[in-house]
């Protein structure tokens, strides 16, 4: 889906700017008043951590005019493995004057706004208010739903990401477009904390936070200038372990449409969830006549590592281009799993869309079987 631009060109370029961006100048799709569009841009960057660092320098470096910096936090020596806008001597001060010094130094024609604030619902529309494009690197469900939130409010259109050891996804969220999606299509219910492991304890490659912050930066680009094809609709799967990428299509999921009087109103359909030991229970021999049918929707590599008896094994990306339910699977209550719950959540949502009635997630996933059930899969 191509958009137009989002920001109209600012001044003529001086002979140094032609100088400097005269690499962006030569890309087709780019040219003189492209360039003119990104230095009059005004982008919110929320996060200079492992995301928000490659993001920033590359916006810099391309030349959008205006960056705000919104990050409550300090610079750790943890950070320095994958946080590459950070140096070792900036470690104990704020992240967003570290950033901010960073991109002060590679990019003069660029202003920078540092907010040392952390985000949350009841700020998130006045910190994010006038900008032309928000970039959400944020490392929490709280502060990703209130970036998406604020961002639909605002019409303002959102790039995110996340990442977790090897694997990253990716995608843009443009309100007000035909079939809108936010990131309560992709995630209808917030995974419970537990159920979605930090950095700082399940570890994330540092190289791949480099190349996800990056295309961020390029889906930023492409927004303000209004070329090429960003990611609307679609959400990028980044796999860094077999170097492969696929998408899977995204749509208003997990939404129902009220009667003819509130035919505009979307609400979020509750998913329930059941614990490891409620399953482990309903697959007992004695129960076996009335029990759900399994749905594993975790990729085919993982099940190498261990599935429930009886699963199906359909990959998220699969279920997810479902139109209907015919010959997919049998009658009865369905109970969904992946690894820790947010394919899960995704792929339960759409089984309700498509008027599955009796749908749950298994919460935790197949690490939260592997802690309560069988402790003699291995846990990876």
């Amino acid at each position: 889906m191509s958009l137009p631009p989002l920001v109209g060109p600012g001044p003529a370029l001086r002979p140094d700017q032609v100088s400097r961006y005269s690499r962006h100048l030569l890309v087709p799709g780019m040219g003189m008043a492209a360039q003119r569009r990104l230095l009059a841009a005004r982008v919110a960057v929320v996060g200079a951590g492992g995301l928000g660092s490659p993001a920033l320098a590359y916006l810099a470096a391309a030349g959008v005019g205006h960056l705000t910096i919104i990050d409550d936090d300090d610079v750790d020596a943890t950070n320095l493995q994958r946080q590459v806008i950070h140096r070792a001597d900036a470690v104990g001060t704020p992240k967003g004057e570290s950033a901010a010094a960073f991109v002060r130094g590679l990019n003069p024609d660029v202003s920078v706004e540092v907010r040392h604030t952390r985000l949350e619902a009841d700020t998130a529309e006045d910190l994010l208010r006038g900008h032309h494009v928000v970039l959400d690197g944020a490392d929490n469900f709280p502060t990703r739903y209130a970036v998406s939130d604020a961002c639909g409010a605002l019409g303002i259109p959102l790039v995110w990401a996340a990442v977790l050891r090897f694997d990253a996804q990716v995608s843009t969220f443009v309100p007000g477009i035909e079939d809108a999606v936010s990131l309560r299509d992709l995630f209808p219910v917030p995974p419970r904390p537990q159920d979605v492991p930090s950095c700082s304890e399940a570890g994330v490659l540092g190289a791949l936070v480099g190349q996800v912050g990056s295309i961020m930066a390029a889906e930023v680009v492409k927004l303000l200038c209004g070329f090429g094809e960003p990611l609307v609709g679609r959400v990028l799967l980044i796999d860094a372990l077999s170097q492969r990428t696929r998408e899977v299509p995204l749509r208003p999921v997990g939404a129902v449409v009220q009667p003819v009087e509130r035919e505009h109103v979307r609400e979020i359909v509750p998913l329930p969830e059941v614990s490891p030991r409620e399953v482990e229970d309903l697959l007992a021999p004695d129960l076996r006549s009335g029990a759900p049918t399994l749905l594993d929707v975790r990729e085919p590599a993982e099940h190498e590592l261990g599935t429930l008896p009886g699963a199906l094994l359909v990959p998220v990306g699969e279920v997810l281009n479902w139109d209907d339910l015919d010959h997919h699977l049998p009658e009865g209550p369905v109970v969904v799993y992946c690894k820790a719950g947010p394919r899960a959540q995704r792929a339960a949502a759409h089984l309700v869309r498509l008027g599955r009635e009796d749908v749950s997630v298994m919460s935790g996933g197949i690490l939260g079987w592997i802690e309560q059930v069988d402790p003699s899969l291995p846990s990876y």
